[in-house]
C-alpha cells in the first residue's frame, strides 16, 4: 500500500497547477496522467492567458514553450461565400508580460507537469484510475489500473476531463447530456514563419487569433477557428453534440467546410497537415457546474464544468481552479481536516473569483443560444447581404438602396421578431 498526502487524478492545467502548488508547500503529492505523457490527450483551441499561469508560477511565460503573443484578436461572420470581419489590434498585448499566447498542449503540458516534478511532485503516466476508495462515506485513496493499485491519500483532487467518471461514481455529476457538450476537432497544419507573418500581418513572432460563427459551423451552435502557432496553424470547429447528431453530420465534415470558406481557404494554402484531434468540451454553463466536494474530494477543470463558452475561455478557468482548490486543501492540511466542510471554502473561492462570476453572469446563455438557432444561420447570411448591398458602388442613391435593405431584413425576419431576438439576447448576456 502507498500513501500520500494529495492524490491528484489528470494532468491537464486544473490537475497539475494543484499538484504543483501542494507540492512547492510541502505536501507529497502524486500526479496520475491516463496518456503516455501530460498533454498527449489534451486538447484546446489553443489559447493561454498569462495572468492566470503567472500567478502560479511568475515569469513562466520567459522560459515555457509557448508559441505566439497574440496581438490581434478577430472575430468572423461568415455566409456561405463571404465574412464579416469585426477585428481588435493593440501593441500593447504584445508588452511584457503579454496578455495572451497560442500554445500546443502537447509541449505546454509536458514542461508544466516538468515544473511540477522539479517542485516534488510523483509523476506516474499511462495508469487509468478505475475507481475511488472509499471508507465509511469518505473518499480516501484511488485504485490504479496497475498491479499493487491502490493509492491512499487524505484528500483526492479530480481533474479527470470532461467525462468526469469518477466523479459520478462519488455521485457529484450525472453523465453530460448531449446538449451539454461540444464536440470540437483540431488541426495543426505546418506553415513557414515567415509565410504566417506575411498572411497575417505578423511581425516579430507575432500571433493572430480569429474565430469564425456562421456558416463555419453550417448553421449549428458553435464556433470554428484559426490560431497563428510559430510554423504552424490550428484550424478547428466545434459544436453542440446533440446538434451534430441531428444534422447527421460528423466533426470531419465541418472542419473540411472551415478550410473550404474562400476567406479562410487562402490563409491555410499549402499548408502541411501535422497533427489531427478531437475532444469534448463542457458546455453547460453556470447551471450544470455540479457540486465540486465532498468527503475527501474536490473537483477541478472540466470535471467541474467550468468554461466559458462564450468567450472560448477554458484553461484560465481549470487553472484557477486548480489554484484554488490547492489553497482549499492547504488550509484544510492545517486543521488537519479534509471533511467536505472544511473543503467547502473552495466553491466560495470560485465564487469570488472570475471564474464562477462570470458563469453567472452568463447562467441563461445556453438556453438563449439553443433557442435562437438563426442566430448562426439567418443573420449571418443576412449582415453579408446587408454589407454586399451597402459598398456596391452602382448608381442607385444611398436613400433608395437603405430601403432594399430594409425590405430585405424584415422578409427574411419580421421586425417584431428581431426586437424579441435582441431583447432575449440582451437578458442572456447582460
Amino acid at each position: 500500500m502507498r500513501r500520500f498526502e494529495v492524490i491528484v487524478v489528470g494532468a491537464g492545467p486544473a490537475g497539475t497547477a494543484a499538484a504543483y502548488l501542494l507540492a512547492r508547500a510541502g505536501l507529497e503529492v502524486v500526479l496520475f496522467e491516463r496518456g503516455p505523457y501530460p498533454g498527449s490527450k489534451n486538447v484546446m483551441g489553443g489559447v493561454l492567458y498569462t495572468r492566470m499561469m503567472e500567478e502560479i508560477i511568475p515569469g513562466f511565460w520567459r522560459r515555457a514553450p509557448l508559441e505566439r503573443p497574440v496581438v490581434e484578436q478577430n472575430l468572423w461572420i461568415l455566409s456561405a461565400d463571404a465574412a464579416f470581419k469585426i477585428g481588435h489590434r493593440h501593441e500593447v498585448f504584445a508588452a511584457e508580460p503579454p496578455n495572451c499566447f497560442t500554445v500546443l498542449r502537447a509541449k505546454f503540458d509536458q514542461w508544466f507537469a516538468q515544473q511540477a516534478v522539479e517542485a516534488g511532485v510523483f509523476l506516474v503516466p499511462e495508469t487509468l484510475i478505475e475507481e475511488l476508495l472509499v471508507a465509511n462515506g469518505r473518499v480516501v485513496g484511488v485504485r490504479a489500473g496497475r498491479e499493487e493499485g491502490e493509492v491512499y491519500a487524505d484528500v483526492v483532487v479530480l481533474a479527470e476531463g470532461v467525462n468526469a467518471q469518477l466523479a459520478q461514481q462519488a455521485g457529484l455529476r450525472e453523465e453530460i447530456a448531449p446538449q451539454n457538450v461540444a464536440v470540437a476537432v483540431k488541426e495543426v497544419l505546418a506553415l513557414p514563419r515567415k509565410e504566417i507573418e506575411a498572411r497575417f500581418n505578423l511581425t516579430d513572432n507575432q500571433g493572430a487569433t480569429i474565430e469564425l460563427i456562421g456558416t463555419a459551423t453550417a448553421g449549428l451552435v458553435g464556433t470554428g477557428f484559426l490560431y497563428t502557432n510559430r510554423d504552424s496553424l490550428s484550424v478547428g470547429v466545434g459544436v453542440l453534440a446533440a446538434d451534430l447528431v441531428e444534422a447527421g453530420l460528423t466533426p470531419y465534415d465541418l472542419l473540411e467546410q472551415v478550410k473550404a470558406h474562400p476567406s479562410v481557404r487562402p490563409l491555410i494554402e499549402g499548408a502541411e497537415p501535422r497533427e489531427y484531434l478531437a475532444h469534448l468540451i463542457p458546455e453547460g454553463g453556470y447551471r450544470e457546474v455540479p457540486s465540486l466536494v465532498h468527503e475527501g474530494l474536490l473537483i477541478v477543470g472540466d470535471a467541474a464544468m467550468l468554461v466559458n463558452s462564450l468567450h472560448r475561455e477554458g484553461a484560465n478557468l481549470a487553472l484557477t481552479s486548480g489554484r484554488l482548490a490547492a489553497e482549499t486543501i492547504l488550509e484544510a492540511k492545517k486543521r488537519g481536516d479534509f471533511s467536505a466542510s472544511a473543503l467547502a471554502p473552495y466553491r466560495q473561492r470560485l465564487e469570488d473569483s472570475f471564474v464562477l462570476a462570470d458563469l453567472k453572469k452568463y447562467q441563461e446563455a445556453p438556453r438563449f443560444l439553443a433557442t435562437h438557432p438563426h442566430l448562426f444561420q439567418l443573420y449571418p447570411r443576412l449582415l453579408n447581404e446587408v454589407a454586399r448591398e451597402w459598398l456596391t458602388v452602382d448608381g442607385v442613391p444611398k436613400r433608395e438602396k437603405q430601403r432594399a435593405i430594409w425590405r430585405r431584413v424584415t422578409q427574411a425576419r419580421p421586425l417584431r421578431r428581431i426586437i424579441g431576438d435582441l431583447w432575449a439576447a440582451w437578458r442572456a448576456l447582460r
